[in-house]
Formats: C-alpha cells, sequence, structure tokens
C-alpha cells in the first residue's frame, strides 16, 4: 500500500490528512491552531481592513500536525510511514509573504518580529483596497487585458495591491523584502529545503488568479505597467518569476532536515502549491458541469471548462485562469468575502453565545418558514468579492421590527448568502459556464442540513455534500498521488479518492416560490447599494416584505 499526505492551511489552523492512494481512505488527521494573534489572525484594532499572520506559525504548526496525523495513520494495520509516496499543499490565497534573499520570510527575523507589514499579508486583509481600485483604473485604460479574466476588477485580497500598500506604508519593510512568494509556494518551497526565491516553483493557480500572471502577455505584468503603479514595483518584477506551473508538475523534493523533522523519507515529490478551495474542488470530484463551493469563513465557487472550450470573459467574476485547478482545464473561481464569518459574528459577538447558542438557533430556524420574518440581508460584511468586487460595501439587516428575535436575524444572515451563491451561479451560467451539479465542501455543508436545505430552495438546484469532511486536504492528497505515479491521471485519481455523501438536498416548490420573491428584493438592493442601479427606487421594499411576512403567517 502506498499513501499520500495533504496539508491544508486554512485561517485559523493547518491540516494535515494521511490517505491511502488507491482509494482515498483517510488514515489520519491532526489539526493544529496557529498560536499567535486572535485564534491565529494578527489584527489592528485602530483599522478592521487589516489582517496578518506571523510565517514562523505556519511551520510550528506545520510540524505538530503532520507529526499527529502519522501517529494516528500508524493505528492503522499496514500503514508505514516510508510508505507515504507524495506530499500536496493548499493554502489561504492571496496570502504573500516577504521573503529576503535567502527565501526566509522576513516577519520571522528578530527585527520584523513585531512589524504587521513584515508578515504574511492574510487572504481578507483589505487594507489596500484604494490601492486595487487605481490598478484597476489604470489597467482598463492601458492593459485592459490585464483585468478581463478577473471581471474587469481587481480586488484588495490580491497580489500586486497588497505589495503595493506595504510599500506606500511601510517603505523600510518593503526594502528588506528581496522578493515575495504566495503563502501556497512558499510551503513547499521550505519543504523542498529551496534557500533562493528565484528557485522557488510557483503555481499557476495563485499567479494566474492573484498576480495578473498569463503567458499571452509574457507572463506578469510588464514593467512599463508596474512602472506607472511605482517604479519599484518594476524594479521588483525581476526578483519575482518568469514561469508558473499547474498541478502536473512538482515543487521539488522533500529535503532532509525537513524530512527527519516529519518523520518522513527523504526526497518525496512535493506537488504545485494550489490555494485551498481549488484543491478542495478537485477534491469534490469537480468536473465540467459541476460547481463545487467550499464554504468556511467565505466561500470559494469553483467549476472547470476543457481548455478546447472558449471561455468568454465573465464581468465581476475572480478569475479564468487555464490550468488553475485541473491541467488541461479553464478554472474560473468565483466567491463570497464572508459567509462562516457572517455567523461566527452574529452568534459570537452579538449574541454572546458559544457551541449551544448555534445548536438552539439552528433548530429554531429550521422550523421557521420562508419569508415569515419579514427580513432580509445583505451577505457584505466584509465587502462583496463576486460581481461587485468591492470591499468598501458593508452587511445591512432589513425589515426588524421590536418582535424580530436572533434566531430570525440569523435565519436572514444565512438566507443573504444564499442569495449572494445563487447570483454567482446565475452570473457564470449567463456567460456560458454549464452548472449541472452542486457539490459543497467544508464545516458547514457537513454539520448544517438547515443551512444546505435553504441553499437548495434559494438557488433551485440539489446540494451535494463531499464525500470527505477535509475535501482541501484531500484534494492535495489526490495531487501528491498523481505526481508520485500511483495513478496515471487526475480524472482517474479523482474517481478512485473522491466522492460524495449519499445523502442530497432538493428544492422544495413553496420555499423555492417565496425565496423567488425575495430573491428579487435582494438583487434590488444588491443593485441599489452596489451602485449597479443609481436610480433605484427603494421605496416599497418594505412593504414588499411584510407583504411575503403576512401571506406566510396565513
Amino acid at each position: 500500500m502506498k499513501f499520500s499526505l495533504g496539508i491544508d492551511y486554512g485561517t485559523n489552523s493547518v491540516r494535515a490528512l494521511i490517505v491511502r492512494c488507491s482509494d482515498g481512505a483517510e488514515l489520519g488527521s491532526c489539526t493544529v491552531g496557529y498560536p499567535s494573534g486572535k485564534e491565529g489572525v494578527l489584527l489592528d484594532p485602530k483599522d478592521p481592513h487589516l489582517a496578518r499572520q506571523h510565517p514562523g506559525d505556519y511551520l510550528k504548526s506545520l510540524e505538530k500536525c503532520v507529526v499527529g496525523a502519522l501517529a494516528e495513520a500508524a493505528k492503522t494495520r499496514g500503514f508505514r510511514a516510508e510508505a507515504v509516496v507524495g506530499i500536496g499543499v493548499d493554502t489561504t490565497g492571496s496570502s504573500p509573504i516577504p521573503v529576503d534573499a535567502s527565501n526566509r520570510a522576513i516577519g520571522m527575523l528578530p527585527k520584523w518580529r513585531k512589524n504587521l507589514n513584515a508578515q504574511c499579508w492574510l487572504w481578507k486583509d483589505h487594507t489596500s483596497w484604494r490601492e486595487a481600485a487605481r490598478i484597476t483604473e489604470l489597467a482598463a485604460q492601458h492593459r485592459p487585458h490585464f483585468i478581463a479574466k478577473c471581471g474587469n476588477t481587481y480586488s484588495s485580497e490580491w497580489f500586486w495591491s497588497k505589495i503595493w500598500h506595504c510599500l506606500k506604508t511601510d517603505r523600510a519593510a518593503f526594502g528588506a523584502a528581496h522578493s515575495w512568494v504566495e503563502l501556497s509556494d512558499w510551503i513547499p518551497s521550505v519543504l523542498a529545503g529551496v534557500g533562493d526565491p528565484a528557485d522557488v516553483r510557483r503555481g499557476i493557480c495563485a499567479a494566474g488568479h492573484k498576480a495578473l500572471f498569463c503567458d499571452e502577455w509574457g507572463g506578469l505584468p510588464d514593467k512599463e505597467f508596474l512602472a506607472m503603479l511605482d517604479p519599484k514595483l518594476a524594479a521588483l518584477r525581476d526578483r519575482l518569476y518568469a514561469d508558473a506551473h499547474d498541478a502536473n508538475g512538482s515543487a521539488g523534493a522533500l529535503c532532509p532536515a525537513w524530512a527527519k523533522r516529519l518523520g518522513l523519507p527523504t526526497g518525496i515529490p512535493i506537488a504545485i502549491g494550489e490555494m485551498d478551495v481549488h484543491y478542495g474542488a478537485l477534491g469534490s470530484g469537480i468536473a465540467e458541469g459541476t460547481l463545487v463551493k467550499v464554504i468556511g469563513t467565505s466561500t470559494c465557487d469553483c467549476a472547470v471548462v476543457p481548455v478546447t472550450k472558449n471561455v468568454a470573459d465573465i464581468p465581476g467574476i475572480c478569475g479564468i485562469v487555464k490550468g488553475a485547478i485541473l491541467p488541461g482545464f479553464y478554472g474560473i473561481e468565483a466567491g463570497q468575502s464572508a459567509v462562516g464569518d457572517i455567523f461566527k459574528w452574529w452568534i459570537e459577538t452579538v449574541c454572546g453565545g458559544d457551541a449551544g447558542v448555534y445548536g438552539r438557533l439552528e433548530k429554531e430556524v429550521a422550523a421557521e418558514l420562508p419569508g415569515r420574518s419579514g427580513l432580509l440581508a445583505l451577505d457584505w460584511n466584509n465587502g462583496n468579492r463576486t460581481i461587485l468586487v468591492n470591499p468598501m460595501l458593508t452587511g445591512l439587516v432589513l425589515g426588524t421590527t421590536l418582535q424580530t428575535t436572533r434566531a430570525e436575524i440569523y435565519r436572514a444572515l444565512i438566507e443573504a448568502t444564499a442569495f449572494g451563491a445563487r447570483a454567482i451561479i446565475e452570473r457564470i451560467e449567463e456567460y456560458g459556464v454549464p452548472v449541472k451539479r452542486v457539490v459543497c465542501a467544508g464545516g458547514i455543508a457537513e454539520k448544517s442540513p438547515m443551512l444546505m436545505q435553504i441553499y437548495a430552495d434559494v438557488t433551485g438546484r440539489t446540494m451535494q455534500v463531499a464525500g470527505s469532511s477535509q475535501a482541501c486536504a484531500l484534494g492535495a492528497a489526490v495531487s501528491a498521488s498523481v505526481l508520485a505515479g500511483e495513478h496515471r491521471d487526475f480524472p482517474s485519481a479523482q474517481r478512485a479518492m473522491t466522492s460524495v455523501k449519499p445523502l442530497q438536498y432538493r428544492p422544495r416548490p413553496a420555499a423555492r416560490k417565496t425565496y423567488d420573491k425575495l430573491y428579487a428584493l435582494y438583487m434590488t438592493l444588491h443593485d441599489a447599494f452596489g451602485g449597479v442601479n443609481k436610480a433605484a427606487d427603494l421605496s416599497g421594499t418594505m412593504r414588499d416584505l411584510i407583504e411575503i411576512r403576512q401571506s406566510q403567517t396565513r
């Protein structure tokens, strides 16, 4: 028997998963939280847009979780650490790290340990919203093709806007960085013992979706364009990279030092790093016609279309990148900036609750009828990632009365994320991307039948749940298995190693009828507050919500 290791870096913790290559059976897993900051995230009370992480946490937690997963796997008869044939890594993104000429994260050096700008700029850091807007403006004027594949809008969550913001706000930290490396590329390079940023094997996943990399225009944005932002960014380009690779490539081989620390064979191959949701899509059995929703603190939607077909540019989408998810396919990404984070905010921050409150509210919400509360919400508590692509948008709850309960607001927030999900599905279908089935992955999809049923009713789609509760780590392990030669290609590996649960959530006609009315009101708010329809008349919205509430009461 042969085994592979998937390492999944999430927002608050890192997980290691040991699987059997022949069938994807999960033998051992271990999750370790990052020790620094608030649940692993470094924050600034003066700036709610800031979110950083200490790179040293990634390495300490990595060692603990891999050792823990191996110890658990060792309880299974026939398992040997020596039979682990490959490693795959997925991470959040865009989460770029400033590194020195030896590929050391400068945030780990004593001088920079307490400087937030020297740390990893976590995916949900939105401090660079001004820079993102300027990149969008200049690209529209001078290089429209740069942003055509990412919905014609560059995001504050992405590579160049974050680096430019660092340059503008902390020139010392920017100057200390010889180069910048995405977390999804840095972890594999560390495991491979790479000591020069120029030798880091970059993945097309992060490069294409976050750094405007495309072979059609010579890789990264040209120096002339970068100089329009700042000449120092143009000079940085030579210290970044010229090539990016899909999952058929290798990030290197496990170096002796890390093999010893982890208890694994020296020299086993390390797969090209991808963003967590992209390997999560792989671990959920993504194929043409299948939309995979990885539901976590945020949600990412992934679809693929064979490169033999033409894919239209889709306004407001996060990206269309050749080879980003599966080799031989265009990877299409969309998503919502906050989903689980919204629920966590409501229950823990506002209601001051714990797991027990979650459970009680879930039961109350499940017992209620759609539209009965008279509430409607917008899911923009952390900005809008897809369609509007605006980090300066905020959340909204409309229709509250003196009788409104916390469970009713909780349901309205869940419905808002479902409406946002429907908007994304309809947008990509409008531009010719087929969505024949939806597979959801992540803890929320597994643990909340109530939410999954609401999503089915709102979208009008049958919702399936990925067979693995650790789909991102499984996808990374699948990639490692292919790289190690245990499967001839990705489709055959997916057939052998991935699955969906037998339970399906089907749309209920009566609920869907009510949700169609609420969705129309949601899109009215969406377009009005999102600036799409500046002449929108919202004066009847509250009345419409009351009428829907009264009809459900009757």
